[in-house]
């Protein structure tokens, strides 16, 4: 999408039109433009927030879950802990065990066992 017809929707999307939004979203995901949907979920967006979940669990990326679930995102948390148990994190699953998340606690007592 050419810049100008971008800023146009964005202007749109900020004077609250729910389609120019949804479009800007879905934008957004298609292109991987993390960035975007990080600034519509920190507008409160749930749907770019949820973009954001999946794509950061698509690429592995552990830094921007660690991020999302250290500002509440139970969905994040949920990703963040899957994918520590799958590259054997030790260390992200201690950290989201010692803050009271009994779903790390119990993969990290799975994992230390074997």
């Amino acid at each position: 999408m050419p810049e100008p017809d971008l800023s146009a929707l964005r202007e749109r999307a900020e004077n609250g039109d729910a389609d120019a939004t949804g479009e800007l979203v879905q934008l957004a995901a298609e292109l991987g433009d993390v960035n975007e949907l990080r600034r519509l979920a920190a507008g409160g967006n749930t749907d770019a927030a949820d973009e954001l979940v999946q794509l950061a669990s698509e690429q592995g990326d552990l830094g921007e879950l660690r991020r999302l679930s250290d500002g509440g995102n139970a969905t994040a948390t949920d990703e963040l802990i899957q994918l520590a148990t799958e590259q054997d994190d030790m260390d992200e699953l201690r950290r989201l065990a010692s803050r009271g998340n009994a779903t790390a606690a119990e993969q990290l007592a799975e994992l230390t066992a074997e």
